[in-house]
């Protein structure tokens, strides 16, 4: 059992900026984020999340810093995983959910990999989202939810310090969103992870989320969940829109 540090580690989010030309997606960004914590970030179509989400990840560009520091404050370089809203692939293609794992986890093409080799890990992982029993299934044949979960194992390979979910339950059904979050919210506890998640369902947030920041092109409002919904900066954002 993982001893429980929570909130002793954090990441921290600082001056981040994002500009296209001549187009300001977002500007100076700031927040932390602890272990143990799962914090929503929520706004307005066009608010600059997804993008807030990729520069984190190093994928855009950015000004600002990101700092990770571990339960004994040491300034390391932290593990990010990450999930997207969905995956493009020909559903009609023979792939399997162990062949995408081979495809990622290997640096060898997948045909010249032994899945002997490699079918405990993917298990492993799969364990962790109660999804083990689709390890043979098609890609193509799973549903939303499923693949979903799919995704989300892949991303604790190797096990993140930060786990990001970019808006990873659109389209799955209120069943299969419910137990996205309850599988989420069992990751943060038992593995003591700092997530950051991108969700329209408030609802679901003011069960499952311990924090709030509420972005539209910068920081509008960022503390607990009823400090933020019953906040004016939240009503006049989402009157709006």
């Amino acid at each position: 059992m993982k001893h429980h540090q929570s909130k002793l580690c954090s990441t921290r989010v600082e001056n981040f900026g994002v500009q296209v030309g001549e187009l300001t997606i977002f500007e100076n960004v700031n927040f932390t984020i602890h272990c143990g914590e799962l914090t929503a970030l929520i706004g307005p179509n066009g608010a600059g999340k997804s993008t807030l989400l990729k520069s984190i990840l190093g994928e855009v560009n950015h000004t600002g810093t990101l700092n990770y520091f571990d339960a004994k404050g040491k300034h390391l370089r932290p593990i990010i995983g990450y999930v997207p809203q969905t995956l493009k692939f020909d559903t009609g293609s023979p792939t399997t959910v162990l062949d995408l794992f081979m495809a990622c986890l290997t640096r060898r093409p997948v045909w010249l990999c032994s899945s002997k080799f490699i079918r405990p890990r993917v298990i492993k992982n799969l364990q962790r989202v109660k999804a083990e029993h689709l390890i043979d299934r098609r890609l193509g044949a799973l549903s939303g939810g499923e693949l979903q979960r799919i995704l989300l194992a892949l991303a604790l390979d190797p096990l993140p310090d930060l786990l990001l979910l970019d808006e990873p339950i659109s389209g799955v059904d209120k069943i299969g969103m419910r137990i996205f979050y309850e599988l989420v919210a069992e990751l943060k506890s038992a593995e003591d992870m700092a997530i950051l998640l991108i969700s329209h369902d408030l609802e679901m947030l003011e069960r499952f989320a311990d924090k709030v920041i509420l972005l539209n092109k910068r920081v509008l409002k960022f503390g607990g969940v009823d400090e933020v919904f019953q906040s004016r900066e939240m009503r006049e954002v989402f009157r709006r829109n």
